[in-house]
């Protein structure tokens, strides 16, 4: 995988040439400011939060007089850094989207963190709801650290300018979300994208599936995007129309979901036990899906996630366990 390839996969590279073909987005530069804010390691303050999160006082009195709070002057109170003319760009954009959206950088969307957002979901009304997201993500942070980790040549990493991409928020159901792996051109193989779980529609419709996006493929995408290995995601709706939704560099940094790497770029191996359905023609791509429940899996996202007592207390969602937080620190200081 060349640097050039990945580089192709930026949402400001492919969108002008599949407009037509996925959700509506609007693309935002990123100010060098707001990028050191997201990359900052400090404590996790979130800009421009709107109702900040409080607790209920305590029914009791006395319960209330044990917590002792710092009157110390030299204690430091945590701001949130200020973007006015950035926040305003953003909200713009959310409000021609519709008021809601699908936050992105330059490749990556922080799916691994929805747990943190108070609706566990990557849909964002605000700038605020954003930098939640973003500042808790780990693929965000590769993005902006390590764009070109995998990459085989040795030429010098480009200058990025990296930009926010804001996509128009769409209820996408997670079992019509296909993965593409495109090698010289040539459509070689299509999994299921939540292959966590198993869908009985797939594993009935996998024919007809996979000559759709097989139809998609060479109608819209073959020889038109600017690589020809690459990987694609698409959406088949209710109706049986294919769209596109992203483009990922064919190689390591995408997750290969139900084939391996060796196997992608070997060819050996593709048209083994997994392929389902029956025999078909030698050109056509081998599909992948879970096929009973009993191969079911945990979502790969869940060991980004922390422990619940500690979100309760880092939103403040449960004033008892705030209060036992303060004791505990109150009576650590005592011992010491």
């Amino acid at each position: 995988m060349k640097k050039e390839q990945v580089l192709h996969c930026q949402f400001s590279a492919w969108y002008p040439l599949f407009r037509n073909l996925t959700i509506k987005s609007v693309i935002l530069p990123l100010p060098q400011n707001v990028k050191d804010y997201l990359l900052d390691d400090g404590t996790l303050v979130v800009s421009g939060r709107e109702d900040p999160p409080t607790c209920s006082q305590p029914d009791s009195d006395n319960e209330g007089e044990e917590i002792q709070w710092s009157d110390d002057e030299n204690t430091t109170t945590l701001t949130a850094p200020e973007f006015p003319e950035f926040a305003i760009k953003v909200q713009e954009a959310i409000n021609s989207l519709g008021g809601s959206v699908f936050p992105k950088l330059n490749w990556s969307a922080p799916r691994d963190a929805y747990w943190i957002a108070m609706n566990s979901s990557l849909k964002c009304k605000t700038l605020s709801d954003i930098f939640l997201l973003f500042k808790s993500s780990d693929f965000i942070t590769r993005d902006f650290t390590q764009p070109f980790v995998h990459c085989t040549d040795d030429s010098p990493d480009p200058c990025m300018e990296y930009e926010l991409v804001l996509r128009k928020w769409c209820e996408l159901i997670p079992g019509a979300e296909f993965r593409c792996f495109v090698k010289e051109n040539k459509l070689i193989g299509i999994s299921q994208r939540d292959y966590t779980q198993y869908y009985d529609h797939i594993s009935k419709q996998n024919e007809e599936i996979c000559r759709s996006i097989q139809d998609f493929f060479k109608k819209h995408i073959q020889y038109k995007f600017l690589d020809e290995d690459f990987v694609f995601d698409v959406y088949r709706d209710s109706m049986g129309k294919v769209w596109l939704i992203d483009f990922n560099p064919f190689g390591e940094v995408t997750d290969s979901l139900l084939f391996t790497w060796e196997e992608l770029i070997s060819g050996k191996n593709l048209k083994g036990e997994h392929n389902e359905g029956e025999a078909l023609e030698q050109d056509s791509p081998t599909f992948r899906c879970t096929n009973s429940e009993v191969t079911v899996q945990p979502s790969p996202y869940l060991s980004y996630r922390l422990p619940k007592d500690f979100v309760d207390l880092s939103t403040g969602e449960d004033a008892h366990k705030l209060i036992d937080f303060l004791k505990l620190k109150r009576n650590q200081q005592e011992d010491d």
